[in-house]
């Protein structure tokens, strides 16, 4: 989140010789956050028939996508030596990560929206991190019609495959989902940074993450070397579903890459989300006001 908060001038860059409010503490965030979300959600409410439609259609858009892999898997027999209950697995660690990280902050890829119409402007002149409101704003809880399918999926999935259940996988299942929510935010910040430079390029931010999303529901060794290691080492979104799916299963990788990589979807979460917090601090720092 933004280090500070200035206020801009009409017409002019950022402003950062304004006045300057400190950061608050992590904590007082996190409830300003809840306050907002809170706030939407208590409007949106005020429309049950409305709200209630638009969840049960995110409902059957999961449960359809669901219905695809296994229907590809059926087919197939196995996909890259993968069953359908483990590819169900692949899918479901996906899902959710880019569901829970769609529901907290999906409304960042509406950046440009806001710098055209100039109500950047505005939350850069609240004592609250612009961040914080971008990702809070429009929040609805017709999200949850995606995360919840996810996760009963993924724990049908959990018992259907054949895991040895150690202590350290136990301990550390806890430890993935947090990491592909925190990798999956981290994209959706990245790629929403783009439109401070290009305001139109929502449908470019989109194909990053809608588009990881697809392609993370499968397991990456049906896809080709260079994409795998696109997917891994470029765009870390291997780390969502796919190493995490291999180090529960106790599986080596069929694309050959070394198998030490599946640990390390925590180190790559926090990397990512310093990387994209020091993209959105350079990108604030350059934005220039529309003048409205």
């Amino acid at each position: 989140m933004a280090d500070t908060i200035t206020a801009p001038g009409r017409g002019h860059g950022h402003g950062s010789d304004r006045h300057r409010v400190p950061p608050p503490h992590v904590g007082a965030e996190l409830r300003t956050y809840l306050r907002l979300a809170w706030t939407w959600t208590r409007a949106v409410s005020q429309y049950p028939m409305a709200l209630s439609l638009f969840t049960l259609g995110i409902t059957l858009a999961t449960l359809s996508e669901m219905g695809a892999v296994v229907v590809v898997f059926r087919h197939a027999g196995t996909l890259a030596g993968f069953t359908v209950y483990e590819g169900l697995l692949v899918y479901a660690l996906a899902a959710f990560s880019f569901g829970a990280a769609q529901l907290l902050a999906g409304t960042v890829d509406h950046l440009g929206d806001h710098i055209r119409t100039g109500t950047l402007d505005t939350m850069l002149v609240r004592p609250v991190s612009p961040l914080l409101q971008l990702a809070a704003d429009q929040f609805s809880p017709r999200r949850f019609g995606r995360i919840v399918p996810s996760l009963v999926v993924l724990v049908f999935a959990l018992v259907a495959c054949d895991i040895d259940w150690t202590a350290g996988r136990v301990l550390m299942l806890p430890v993935l989902l947090v990491s592909g929510v925190v990798i999956c935010t981290s994209v959706w910040l990245l790629a929403s940074c783009v439109q401070f430079f290009a305001t139109d390029a929502r449908e470019a931010a989109n194909s990053v993450t809608y588009g990881g999303q697809a392609l993370t529901e499968y397991p990456l060794a049906i896809y080709g070397r260079g994409l795998v290691g696109a997917v891994t080492f470029v765009v870390p979104l291997a780390f969502v579903s796919w190493q995490p799916a291999l180090h529960l299963l106790g599986r080596p990788d069929p694309t050959g890459l070394p198998d030490f990589l599946r640990f390390l979807a925590p180190v790559v979460a926090v990397a990512l989300a310093l990387a994209a917090a020091g993209v959105w601090r350079f990108g604030l720092r350059r934005y220039r006001s529309t003048g409205s």
